[in-house]
């Protein structure tokens, strides 16, 4: 009896855990990169693309608030910041490849600062990524060693103790023109 007492309590314990979780799944916010513009700006001509922000009067610096404190998921590149060999414990999450590094960098309000739950473990820079967490707006500065140098890299939002999952693409990516040397970088790998 003592046995399957046990085995009654544990499943009881599963089944009142159940909906909790399920409630938590529903209470993920899926965004997109526009979603984190303000509203003034994520009604400017062109809004789809990330970079029109860096051409507004504020410099992309002014943040969305309607997500604050929200759990979402947003997929995007990332950036190793803080990394041992293949482990990273920080990155910047980025609505295109090459961004930071390679090509401009995009404006505060579309730069996401990444602490995941548990050192994610990346292949490589600009690993397409997903990201759920809770979502805080603020600036931070985040110093990134790239080839060339030290780079100041200004965020508009953090996400700590995020999960982070490998995806195949970035739903609303920003392509590269065409007569971009880092167009290789949005290929889709086989």
């Amino acid at each position: 009896m003592s046995r399957r007492f046990k085995s009654l309590v544990t499943l009881a314990a599963v089944l009142a855990l159940t909906p909790a979780r399920a409630d938590a799944a529903a209470d993920v916010a899926h965004i997109f990169w526009k979603d984190l513009r303000p509203a003034a700006q994520a009604t400017a001509e062109n809004a789809n693309l990330p970079m029109i922000a860096a051409k507004l009067p504020d410099h992309g610096e002014t943040l969305s608030l309607s997500l604050q404190d929200k759990t979402i998921q947003l997929a995007g590149y990332a950036l190793p910041v803080d990394r041992d060999g293949d482990l990273v414990y920080q990155f910047l999450l980025v609505p295109w490849t090459g961004a930071c590094s390679h090509m401009p960098t995009p404006p505060p309000n579309q730069i996401v600062l990444v602490t995941p739950a548990h050192p994610y473990k990346m292949s490589e820079a600009y690993e397409p990524v997903s990201v759920t967490g809770v979502l805080k707006p603020g600036m931070e500065k985040t110093q990134l060693f790239i080839l060339d140098g030290v780079l100041i890299v200004q965020s508009g939002y953090t996400v700590r103790k995020a999960e982070v999952a490998n995806v195949d693409s970035v739903p609303d990516t920003v392509t590269l023109p065409v007569n971009s040397p880092w167009n290789f970088l949005n290929k889709k790998k086989n």
